[in-house]
Formats: structure tokens, sequence, C-alpha cells
């Protein structure tokens, strides 16, 4: 089991950067895949990037990919989620995942969940 904590998330103007953080507790992190995922306002939650064990195999969604690099240090029990030239459409919080699958892309393939936090990219 592990349990999860995002920090990062704040207020952008459109074209900046922001970086998010997840640090993690429990058992055996290196072990898990993890994800970010992310929910705007009157929209369902959807994926936004993976990163396996060894952090050498990364998967982005379409929306994000080029834009965002999602990045681990199991020393440290944290995955982060670096965002560049943010967009309007970036707004929504932003969850970090924890999954035993090796490739989870979907929400029920994701067995630990944080609070999550607010990312607002301004006009």
């Amino acid at each position: 089991q592990v349990q999860l904590v995002e920090s990062g998330g704040g207020l952008v103007q459109a074209g900046g950067s922001l970086r998010l953080s997840c640090a993690a507790s429990g058992r055996t992190f290196s072990t898990y895949t993890m994800g970010w995922f992310r929910q705007a306002p009157g929209k369902e939650r959807e994926f936004v990037a993976t990163i396996s064990w060894s952090g050498g195999s990364t998967y982005y969604a379409d929306s994000v990919k080029g834009r965002f690099t999602i990045s681990r240090d199991n020393a440290k029990n944290t995955v982060y989620l670096q965002m560049n030239s943010l967009k309007p459409e970036d707004t929504a919080v932003y969850y970090c995942a924890a999954s035993e699958e090796l490739t989870p892309v979907a929400e029920d393939e994701y067995d630990y969940w944080g609070q999550g936090t607010q990312v607002t990219v301004s006009s």
C-alpha cells in the first residue's frame, strides 16, 4: 500500500510552466507504476501521463504530449509532472495515482490516489 500527497499547483498564465510533485509513503514505492490524471470543471477525470517502475518508460495523453514530462525519483519516493507551454484547457485538479499494473491507463487500473492539487491557467 502507498499514500500519495500532491503539491505544486497554482495559478499560471498561458504559455507558462509549473512543476507538480507527488510525495509517496508506504511499502516499496519503487515497484509501482505511477500516473497523473486530471479533472477539469464540468469534465470527467482523464488520463495525463504514466511512468514505469524504473522510470525508463513513459506514456502521455495526446493532449499533453510534447508539453508535459513525467519523472520519478525512487530514492525520494516522489513522482513529478513538469508542465510547459500551459494552455487554459489544462486547468484542472491534478491527481497522482499508483498502480500495480505494468501499463495502466484507465482509472480502474490504479490502486491508490492522492487528494489532488489545483492547476489554473489564465489568459
